[in-house]
């Protein structure tokens, strides 16, 4: 059992802690319990939100010293350093081998701590100058979703909280389970850290059409042998338009996306059947087994075959 607490404070952003709360407190029908989730204050009792209401929390930080991950769900005003007590209890943490985790502005907590120094991070779009600024030995991306370093873990705005917990739940119990765990969420199972924040552009500009309906035509083939031509034709623009509206859109090109979804649905089946890794390929669009170890060892670091030994049970 995988033991998450999520580290709150006076004035709390409930959204923010709903992401981690959501993901990690799931309980997806017909699976067993993979995660405890818990919340902790530095002082229990009654905690505000930044929302209307208020929180009781019964856990001090003593919760953190058992936790396997421990989430920053924001952390307002962004200025403000942890005190010493939290300090010392993130640090410990760190120390002993948990997972920290941060969602949006939750990433000044862990760089006021120290726990960014060196690292590549990000938050909220509308923070990460603020965030460059403040601690220069931080590798401040802008534009990212989320950013996993294994052992420290930093999400942008909010929303890509979800991203990155979800994220999370699929290194820790593979894809099938987080599949389960989206599905119940109604969200997409899986979206690259790579992908751009929606920040608001500088200026007006003119909004291409949505891609959601060539995405939705092309994961319902991917056993064809389609590729960014096919795509560009169904969609009626041209190879570079389409690149163009895929970058603008999703922060990936056309065929990287392509790939990322045959890795995803070779990774389910991976967990869930007894295919040969032949079949598997042929059956994502990937061709032949050869393929898909060259391709999954690219993206993954790791084999099909070591894939299916850890994640099968």
């Amino acid at each position: 059992m995988h033991r998450v607490v999520a580290l709150v404070r006076e004035g709390q952003a409930t959204f923010e802690l709903g992401c981690a709360a959501g993901v990690f407190g799931a309980r997806p029908p017909g699976q067993a319990v993979r995660y405890r989730f818990g919340v902790c204050a530095e002082r229990p009792g009654r905690v505000g939100t930044r929302n209307g209401f208020d929180m009781v929390i019964e856990d001090g930080l003593e919760a953190l010293e058992d936790a396997d991950t421990v989430v920053v769900p924001g952390w307002l005003p962004v200025e403000e350093a942890p005190s010493a007590a939290v300090t010392r209890a993130l640090k410990s943490a760190h120390e002993r081998g948990a997972r920290l985790v941060s969602i949006c502005t939750g990433a000044f907590a862990l760089a006021h701590v120290g726990l960014l120094d060196g690292r590549g991070a990000t938050t909220h779009w509308a923070r990460t100058e603020d965030l460059a600024a403040r601690f220069p030995h931080v590798q401040v991306d802008p534009d990212v979703l989320y950013v996993d370093g294994g052992d420290v873990a930093t999400s942008a705005g909010a929303g890509a909280g979800i991203d990155l917990c979800l994220h999370l739940v699929r290194v820790d119990q593979g894809a099938g389970f987080a599949a389960h765990v989206a599905r119940g969420m109604v969200m997409p199972p899986h979206r690259e850290g790579g992908q751009l924040q929606y920040s608001a552009p500088p200026r007006p500009i003119q909004i291409d059409g949505t891609l959601a309906p060539l995405l939705e035509w092309a994961a319902e083939r991917l056993g064809e042998p389609i590729g960014v031509e096919e795509m560009a034709g169904r969609a009626c623009v041209s190879t570079r338009t389409l690149a163009r509206r895929f970058t603008d859109q999703l922060g990936v090109g056309p065929g990287q996306w392509l790939l990322n979804q045959r890795l995803a649905a070779a990774r389910e089946l991976l967990e869930s059947s007894d295919l040969s890794l032949e079949a598997i390929a042929r059956r994502v669009g990937l061709s032949s087994a050869t393929n898909l170890r060259r391709r999954f060892l690219g993206a993954l670091g790791t084999t099909p075959g070591a894939y299916r030994r850890t994640f099968r049970t």
